[in-house]
């Protein structure tokens, strides 16, 4: 594979992430009460915080040229 295949997989895994972490919260808002709803808004928020670390590693490392 080349770096720039292998720059898009990783950017869709953030992409993944981030979608992943709004549906949690999503669905923490709306369906779940309690210490059970904040633990799935932290564990969103872990997830987002995943998400943007893998972006900004995808922005800052620039084009590939390839």
């Amino acid at each position: 594979m080349t770096p720039s295949l292998i720059k898009m997989w990783i950017s869709f895994a953030g992409i993944g992430a981030f979608a992943v972490a709004a549906l949690m919260v999503a669905i923490s808002h709306t369906k779940l009460t309690g210490w059970f709803a904040t633990l799935v808004r932290i564990i969103a928020f872990i997830i987002f915080l995943f998400g943007t670390v893998i972006m900004i590693f995808v922005v800052v490392s620039g084009p590939t040229g390839g």
